[in-house]
């Protein structure tokens, strides 16, 4: 790829900050998502010459991906001595997004984070196959078929689940 002016970088980041911002809302409190999406652009913007013409975004989606997990992993190591004081102020996670149904939480909560996330980026992001392919660093068709694995577990969760509120006896996962 040619090199990006920095005029060039700017309409790139005009362009993708608010989907970047909705992108962390959902992953990590709400005072956190300035600050991120400041090293989302900051990591971008020194590796720009890597990034594919056209796949903006989703190399975006990545980078905040491996920023995500090190806040996690930053403010676990931090709350973990005073998780009893912490009161949260969040925007809603991905997890929260569910909960107005109760029966899909529980069945969301079943899921492994891979498909999880596989299943975020495509219905509550609303990328396609080919973006979320580049945002996991994965082929296309493996998205596809984590996609399609993803909603399977997930429909036979949400089915145990419904089961369990209705007093059935749970149905046993198949694996």
């Amino acid at each position: 790829m040619p090199p990006v002016t920095p005029d060039e970088f700017a309409a790139v980041y005009a362009r993708h900050l608010p989907a970047v911002s909705a992108y962390l809302a959902r992953r990590v409190e709400r005072d956190a998502v300035d600050d991120l999406a400041a090293d989302v652009f900051a990591v971008a913007w020194r590796k720009r010459e890597s990034v594919t013409e056209g796949e903006e975004l989703p190399w975006l989606y990545r980078i905040a991906s491996y920023l995500v997990a090190n806040h996690r992993r930053r403010h676990a190591a931090r709350t973990s001595a005073l998780a009893i004081l912490a009161a949260p102020d969040s925007a809603p996670s991905t997890e929260d997004i569910v909960l107005g149904d109760l029966a899909l939480a529980r069945a969301w909560e079943e899921l492994r984070p891979r498909d999880r996330e596989v299943l975020a980026l495509a219905v509550l992001e609303d990328i396609p196959v080919s973006a979320i392919a580049v945002a996991l660093a994965i082929t296309p068709n493996a998205v596809s078929v984590r996609l399609h694995r993803a909603k399977k577990a997930l429909a036979e969760a949400l089915e145990r689940a419904q089961a369990r509120d209705a007093g059935d006896a749970p149905a046993a996962p198949r694996d």
